[in-house]
């Protein structure tokens, strides 16, 4: 298979500096040599350009540095697209978690119906309305099932990006009161920590992948690192305990791999100015490399 890899060192979605550089410590990680390694071919674009948030206003306070966050989504569509259409699989690598709205785009601009799969302690479905912070990296996946602010909604002119009932969010446990309401009124499905807790990972991904992958639906697989419990991944922005643990993680991947439907996915809110000796960053690479076909024997 052949990997395009697409850096997106974007600082604007969130309050906490520092996953900005989170690109550079995955690729420092060993993510080429570990994938061409398996087998895959890899091709690196480079970083698309983010402007510096020092450099920048940040506008309206319900809805942080909208104009530049959507300069970078548009660019980001681009590039997501054009690597489906040489074939490629396009990995894009963050940055904070609305770099999701660019990939995602590109994505459903290409193919005509999508599922995602997004893992994350948190729900990232606010809107303008409900934000209790104004970072727009709390609301890029209710903006991608059509709710929220209308320039993020209508990114591409397509909405909704994603049918909200082909989402499975995996992991959560952390959601604030007005996001809890938009999830349950959408329907979306949501597969939190005491759900894994009580019914084990395995089942919670078959069934996500069910409800993402319908009728051999394309997936999108949208990784925070955030997910897991910060004593495995203590280098990102706004940890949550109680998260995955390791195995959970690397066995959630390998069945997304074994599912044979992922076609993009991207990695983000890895912060290493918060982590300990590059473990997240190698612990992302690690994760990545499950996703794509690593497997024990």
């Amino acid at each position: 298979m052949q990997i395009r890899v697409i850096g997106v060192p974007m600082d604007l979605g969130a309050d906490r500096r520092g996953v900005d550089i989170g690109v550079s410590a995955i690729r420092y990680a060993g993510l080429h040599e570990k994938l061409r390694a398996l087998g895959h071919s890899v091709k690196d674009i480079g970083n698309l350009h983010v402007p510096l948030p020092e450099n920048q206003p940040a506008g309206d306070p319900h809805v942080k540095y909208l104009e530049p966050i959507i300069q970078v989504a548009e660019e980001l569509a681009a590039a997501v697209s054009e690597a489906l259409l040489a074939g490629d699989l396009p990995l894009v690598l963050g940055g904070d978690h609305s770099i999701a709205l660019g990939s995602i785009t590109g994505v459903a601009s290409f193919y005509n119906d999508i599922g995602v799969i997004w893992i994350d302690a948190h729900g990232d479905f606010n809107t303008p309305e409900t934000t209790p912070s104004g970072n727009i990296h709390g609301m890029v996946l209710a903006a991608l099932a059509g709710l929220g602010h209308e320039r993020l909604v209508r990114l591409a002119g397509r909405v909704p990006k994603v049918n909200p009932q082909n989402i499975a969010i995996v992991g959560v446990r952390d959601l604030d009161p007005g996001e809890r309401e938009l999830l349950r009124a959408n329907r979306i499905h949501v597969f939190t920590m005491t759900d894994i807790d009580r019914r084990g990972i395995s089942a919670i991904m078959e069934e996500a992948i069910a409800v993402a992958g319908h009728n051999g639906r394309r997936i999108h697989l949208s990784l925070d690192l955030d997910a897991l419990d910060p004593s495995e991944a203590p280098g990102v922005g706004t940890p949550v305990r109680g998260g995955l643990s390791y195995r959970e993680a690397h066995l959630s991947m390998e069945l997304l791999a074994a599912c044979g439907q992922i076609c993009s996915i991207d990695v983000v809110e890895v912060n290493p100015i918060l982590d300990r000796e590059n473990a997240t960053a190698s612990l992302a690479v690690g994760l990545v490399l499950s996703a794509l076909g690593k497997t024990i024997l």
